[in-house]
C-alpha cells in the first residue's frame, strides 16, 4: 500500500488559501475532527492512518502550521475523508463533524488571556500574509526584466514538442476529467517547504523545469495540463504557495508524468533515468540578460527575500503563541481511545 503526501492549504501572498474542494472528488463520507487543539486533531489522524495503512492507499494531508501537524488523511478505496475542522467547507457531501470537547474529561476553556493569545497568533499570521504580498510585488519587477527579452514564440514551440512526444501514440479518451489543486509546498515557521522528492520519486518521466521569474515556466505547464486534460486524462496542479496564481506542478498519474517548477526555493536535478531538464532561460532568453541587468536583478533578488524571510520570522512568532494554546490542552489516552471508538462507529465499513 502506499501513502502520497501533499498540501491542500498554504500560507501565500495571497493569505491563507484552501485547495480541498477539488480533492474530495468521488468522496462520500468525511468526517470533521471540531477542536482548538490541532495537537488532539493530529493525533486522530494519525491513528487513523495506523489502522489502514497496511489496507488501503492514503493521501495524507500536510498541514501548513508546521511539521508535527496534519490536515487530515483521504482514503479514496473507501470514499472516506478526516479532515480537521481548519479544512471545512461550507458544503461537503454527506459531511458528520465531530466536537472532540465531548469525549474530553478536562477540557480548557478559552479565557480573557488565552483569547489575546490567540490575538496575537493571528496578528503574526497577518503579519507574514502582508509581508509575502509586499515581497510578490517586489518579485513581479524582476519578471518584467525577464519578459522584456523572452522569445515566447520559442517557448510555446518547446511545450507544443513535449506534448506532441508526452502523448504520441496514446489513445484519446473520451470521458469526462477531473483537475485535483493542490500544493507540493508552502511557506511555513520551519521555512519554505515541500514534498516534491515524494511526489516525483516513483514516477518513470519527469521534467525538471528551469528558467528565471518571468520566462513562462507556470504558462508552459498550464499549456501542457490543458493538452493532457483535453486528451482524457485526470491531473493534479500544484499551485505555488508564494503566488497562487501561478502553477508549479503537472502531474499525470495515467501517464506516469510530471513536470514542475524546479527553481528556488525547490531546486532540484534530476538523478536517475527518466528524469531531465527544460531550462526556459538557456532556450528562449535573450543570451546574456543575466549579465546585462545584473546589479538590477541583485538588487530585487535581495529585496524581495528579505520580506520571505520576515514572513517566515512572523509565522514562527505566530506558532509561538500557538505553542502556548497548543500547552492548554490535556487528554488522556482514555480519552482518545472513546474518540476513536466513536470515529470508527461512524465509518461505513
Amino acid at each position: 500500500m502506499s501513502k502520497r503526501y501533499y498540501y491542500v492549504t498554504g500560507n501565500t501572498a495571497e493569505g491563507f488559501l484552501n485547495y480541498l474542494d477539488s480533492n474530495m472528488e468521488g468522496i462520500n463520507q468525511t468526517i470533521i475532527l471540531k477542536h482548538n487543539s490541532n495537537t488532539l486533531k493530529t493525533i486522530i489522524i494519525n491513528q487513523l492512518i495506523k489502522k489502514y495503512e497496511s489496507e488501503f492507499d492514503l493521501e495524507i494531508l500536510h498541514s501548513a502550521l508546521g511539521s508535527e501537524y496534519l490536515d487530515g488523511v483521504i482514503i479514496r478505496e473507501k470514499s472516506l475523508a478526516l479532515i480537521t475542522d481548519q479544512l471545512s467547507l461550507p458544503e461537503i457531501p454527506g459531511a458528520i463533524e465531530i466536537d472532540l470537547r465531548l469525549f474530553l474529561s478536562d477540557d480548557t476553556l478559552l479565557t480573557d488571556d488565552l483569547l489575546e493569545i490567540n490575538n496575537q497568533y493571528q496578528g503574526h499570521t497577518q503579519e507574514a500574509y502582508d509581508d509575502f504580498s509586499t515581497g510578490l510585488k517586489i518579485h513581479d519587477g524582476l519578471e518584467n526584466i525577464y519578459i522584456d527579452e523572452m522569445n515566447f514564440d520559442k517557448a510555446d514551440q518547446l511545450a507544443d514538442e513535449l506534448i506532441a512526444n508526452l502523448l504520441k501514440d496514446i489513445p484519446e479518451k473520451k470521458e469526462s476529467t477531473h483537475t485535483y489543486r493542490r500544493l507540493f509546498g508552502t511557506n511555513t515557521k520551519n521555512g519554505a517547504v515541500n514534498v516534491v522528492p515524494k511526489l516525483i520519486k516513483n514516477l518513470s518521466n519527469v521534467y525538471f523545469l528551469k528558467g528565471r521569474a518571468g520566462t513562462g515556466k507556470s504558462t508552459f505547464m498550464k499549456k501542457i495540463a490543458k493538452a493532457c486534460s483535453a486528451h482524457g486524462f485526470d491531473i493534479e496542479l500544484y499551485y505555488c504557495s508564494f503566488d497562487p496564481s501561478s502553477i508549479d506542478m503537472v502531474l499525470v498519474p495515467e501517464l506516469d508524468f510530471c513536470i514542475f517548477d524546479s527553481t528556488d526555493p525547490h531546486e532540484f536535478f534530476p538523478e536517475r533515468d527518466g528524469e531531465s531538464i527544460i531550462d526556459l532561460y538557456e532556450e528562449a532568453v535573450t543570451p546574456g540578460t543575466d549579465e546585462k541587468f545584473k546589479e538590477e536583478i541583485n538588487k530585487l533578488n535581495s529585496t524581495y527575500k528579505s520580506y520571505m524571510k520576515k514572513g517566515i520570522q512572523d509565522l514562527q512568532k505566530a506558532d509561538e503563541h500557538l505553542e502556548l494554546l497548543e500547552n492548554q490542552y490535556t487528554f488522556t489516552e482514555n480519552d482518545l481511545q472513546e474518540i476513536m471508538n466513536f470515529v470508527d462507529g461512524k465509518i461505513i465499513q
